[in-house]
Formats: C-alpha cells, structure tokens, sequence
C-alpha cells in the first residue's frame, strides 16, 4: 500500500528530460524545470522565450539539499547571479514549470549554456507532496570563490518572481535578507 502510495505521488518523465503531455487538441514534447532566479519571474521569462509563461507554471517547489548563492559574474548584467550548491542542510525553493521542448533552446541561450555560463543539471524537486525526477536546472560551470552582489535590477527580477509566484513568506525574506548584505558589502567596499 505504501509503495502504490509512493508511485502514485512521484511525476516523472520517461527519458531524462522529456515526455508527451497532451495539450489541448496537441501532444507537444515537454520537460520540467526548476527556475530559482531570475526565470521565477514569468514576466522576465517571456522576455526570452517569446512567449507567456504562466500558463507553464506547475507550482512552488523545494530542492533539498542545496542552498543559493550570488557564485556567477554575468556578462550581460555585470552583477551576481544566482547559483545553486550542494548543502544536506539546506533548500531551495523555486518555481517549476513544464515547457515545451521547442524552447529549450531560448532558455539554453539565456542561462549562457553555449559559452560555459551554466549548465543542466537533473534534480529532484517537490511540490506540495508530489515528488517530481528527473527535472531540469542550470547550476554555474565555473563557480566564483566568493559571492559577488547583483545589482538592483536583477535582485528586483527575483524578488518579484519570488513574490508573485508563492514562495514561503520566511524563504523571501530570507532571500530578500541575502541579496541586501550583500549589496551592503559592495558597497562598503566600493565607495
């Protein structure tokens, strides 16, 4: 009984990374992913996949066992980005969606996966009480040694994501708390 139980509450994709998902009168290769940054805003998501991305929105997730931090100097922005590390104490938390395959390429493109930005990593994530494997995120390929502040418009970006998406009240805080020390580091020290 326990294991039917078990089966019943975990999600998961029969390759790696994708399945056929009905949608509407179409089946559409699509795969899940976990979005714990910027890509928790689906407003600034739209930006670079050229389409809404609400209606993708499986819910609020928990990764177990890693913790945030600012560990990537971004080209495009100049700032901290945020970065995923293994942590057995700790979670995060984040938004999954299940995307269509067709734009994986744009989020590819957007996370710096061709120019040795991040890269996919496969986790576990759950959400309420559903287990869901074999999900895709992107960590950093070469981690900075110490965090490095983002600047207010990417911090903004999360926030808002984190906000308008659900995340616990105490995990933003936690989150809004982070990304202020750290702005208030730089700027003892750049000024």
């Amino acid at each position: 009984m326990v294991d039917s139980l078990k089966s019943d509450s975990i999600q998961h994709l029969q390759t790696s990374e994708s399945s056929h998902l009905e949608s509407g009168h179409q089946s559409e290769l699509m795969f899940y992913y976990f979005a714990y940054g910027s890509c928790m805003c689906p407003v600034d998501l739209k930006r670079s996949l050229g389409e809404t991305a609400h209606h993708y929105v499986v819910g609020v997730a928990r990764l177990s066992g890693y913790k945030l931090g600012f560990y990537y100097r971004s080209p495009h922005r100049d700032c901290g980005c945020l970065d995923i590390v293994k942590d057995p104490n700790s979670h995060v938390e984040g938004v999954l969606y299940c995307l269509p395959m067709r734009l994986s390429d744009q989020l590819d493109l957007r996370e710096d996966v061709s120019r040795g930005g991040y890269q996919h990593e496969l986790i576990t994530v759950t959400v309420g009480q559903t287990v869901y494997t074999n999900v895709r995120t992107y960590s950093v390929v070469n981690k900075l040694s110490r965090e490095l502040a983002p600047n207010d418009w990417y911090s903004n970006v999360v926030l808002r994501g984190a906000s308008t998406c659900g995340l616990t009240e105490k995990y933003f805080w936690q989150l809004f708390y982070h990304i202020y020390q750290l702005q208030s580091y730089h700027k003892r020290q750049y000024s």
